[in-house]
């Protein structure tokens, strides 16, 4: 008996497929740097090695591109007061545990700490 696949599994492939096509494309970002004299070496100058470079517009006003993996957008958050009971390592670690990446560190202003925090969005 041949076993044909239920619109349930369908249905799920293509949610997966698009959703990793999408984050494919949500990594590239690009920049414009002007007329395409040296547009390769300026492009790895600025965004490294990996990044690629293109020349394109109308004939005498080539403009140079350069596409590079975008960095992470980094989202903020805190996590109550700094202190003699959570110091610098105390934050971090509470930052560390509450987001997925995060980083704290302690921010004093007058005689009042606060436990802030930054993590990938």
């Amino acid at each position: 008996m041949e076993r044909i696949p239920s619109l349930v599994s369908l249905v799920s492939l293509i949610i997966i497929f698009a959703s990793v096509v999408d984050q494919t494309r949500a990594g590239i970002c690009n920049d414009s740097l002007g007329l395409c004299d040296g547009c390769d070496q300026r492009c790895k100058a600025k965004h490294g090695p990996s990044c690629e470079s293109k020349c394109d517009g109308p004939v005498g006003m080539l403009m140079c591109t350069c596409s590079y993996e975008c960095p992470p957008k980094l989202c903020n958050g805190g996590l109550g007061n700094c202190g003699e009971s959570c110091n610098e390592q105390c934050c971090d670690r509470k930052c560390a545990l509450k987001y997925n990446g995060g980083h704290g560190y302690c921010n004093t202003l007058d005689d009042f700490s606060l436990c802030l925090c930054k993590y990938p969005c």
